[in-house]
């Protein structure tokens, strides 16, 4: 039995009383070895749900497990690189790194550290206040990946980083994801910068789950299709639809054989997330059972 990256059960996290909750009611099961894309608009919860599973927030309701244990006993297993990629100021990049393995006896990679930090040309003497947005990102990288985590947590981790970076350093957690078999959970807003990259998806709008599953899967229980204005579209499930003049197109969970004169088409994961955040009503599909029995990697 493979005990899963993180488990979640009737999450919740607000700040304070009287404060509208950032997470509500989130359960989820993302199993060891995936690769998963946590997406939503801003303030959807993605950031606080992540500093949760680093250990960083206490939950005000429900659990949450990761990699077996609660968070706090999890923590030297897992790497986070948070949106403001926090780092001391005063130090070189050489000397972050140094602090780096110092902090990860036995398990620090500094070859990999080393790697990560020479793609970006960057001078080991050059202080961290020194470095743009995206060099710091670099190094937070570097320090996150060198521990050699078996989940790493990434909070919109490209955001500050050219196109040619972006794609070296996605190259990079690809690489690291298949090496070694790291669960890696990266969020964003932007679907587009994840789509070719993960496996599984994690979407989150209002501070509730409003999908999560396998991205492969999610995209089969799913299709686009184009009817007369007039269409009934019962049985199915319908998750978005709009009319322009004469024609009907929407977004449904097949609840059967689709009639011969509806237009079919495979959704794209973009269409499938936006459809869902723009109709916070619509029902998800019914979440799958959790594996009970798993062959061993």
């Amino acid at each position: 039995m493979t005990v899963p990256a993180i488990e979640a059960g009737a999450l919740g996290k607000r700040f304070g009383r009287r404060a509208a909750w950032a997470l509500r009611d989130c359960s989820f099961r993302l199993p060891a070895g995936r690769v998963c894309a946590v997406v939503g608009p801003n303030g959807a919860g993605k950031s606080t749900l992540l500093a949760i599973t680093a250990g960083l927030l206490t939950p005000t309701d429900g659990t949450i497990t990761v990699l077996g244990t609660d968070p706090a006993s999890a923590r030297p297993r897992v790497g986070f690189v948070d949106q403001d990629k926090p780092l001391y100021p005063q130090l070189t990049v050489a000397e972050t790194l140094r602090m780096g393995a110092d902090l990860n006896p036995g398990r620090w990679d500094a070859d990999t550290a080393r790697r990560i930090v020479a793609g970006g040309d960057l001078d080991p003497r050059g202080r961290i206040r020194s470095l743009s947005g995206g060099q710091r990102t670099r190094v937070a990288l570097a320090l996150a990946l060198a521990k050699r985590p078996e989940l790493l947590l990434l909070d919109e981790p490209m955001a500050d980083l050219d196109p040619l970076a972006r794609h070296e350093l996605m190259g990079v957690l690809m690489g690291q994801a298949a090496a070694h078999g790291t669960t890696i959970v990266m969020s964003s807003h932007v679907v587009a910068e994840l789509e070719d990259s993960c496996d599984h998806l994690l979407l989150i709008g209002g501070g509730r789950v409003r999908l999560a599953g396998e991205i492969d899967d999610l995209l089969a229980a799913h299709t686009r299709v184009s009817a007369p204005a007039t269409t009934d579209l019962a049985p199915h499930d319908l998750v978005e639809s709009r009319t322009t003049g004469r024609q009907l197109s929407a977004l449904i969970r097949p609840a059967g054989p689709l009639p011969g004169d509806w237009r079919a088409a495979a959704p794209s994961l973009e269409e499938l997330v936006l459809s869902y955040l723009r109709n916070p009503e619509a029902p998800g599909p019914a979440p799958a059972a959790p594996e009970t029995t798993e062959a061993a990697a």
